[in-house]
């Protein structure tokens, strides 16, 4: 913010607009979570607590859009992470009963990545279980 310098901006202007402009949203950052783990052929979700990325990442929007230019909104994603596996207690004899679960280690902002992201606008809460679901025959 070098333009305070040329404008000779009061620091306490300068402070409440940097206040303003921040919205007092949470940042990208780690979070505690519950997720559903389900499988084919068990016929219970089971809960576990998991880290994930949740929160918000500076946008841009162009004033003027550039024919050959494409932009890209960044979100809040995972910088490291690991698996985790859990073994099922109720999946019967000849299915494997274990699953493998996200850990996010670290965020940061970002393009969507497809590979460990639901990238869509809109998508299931987390601890979501299909078998919850009931089916009309």
């Amino acid at each position: 913010l070098n333009w305070y310098k040329r404008y000779k901006v009061r620091k306490p202007l300068l402070l409440s607009l940097e206040c303003s402009l921040g919205f007092h949203l949470p940042r990208c950052q780690l979070v505690n979570q519950t997720v559903s783990l389900e499988k084919e052929g068990c016929p219970r979700c089971h809960t576990v607590e998991t880290t994930i990325c949740r929160g918000h990442c500076p946008t841009k929007d162009p004033v003027v859009n550039l024919p050959l230019g494409h932009m890209y909104q960044d979100v809040c994603t995972y910088r490291k992470f690991e698996y985790r596996k859990l073994e099922l207690s109720d999946c019967p004899l000849g299915v494997d009963p274990v699953v493998q679960y996200l850990v996010a280690l670290s965020c940061h902002c970002d393009r969507c990545s497809m590979d460990t992201s639901d990238c869509t606008f809109e998508s299931l809460p987390p601890d979501f279980c299909t078998n919850d679901i009931p089916f009309y025959y």
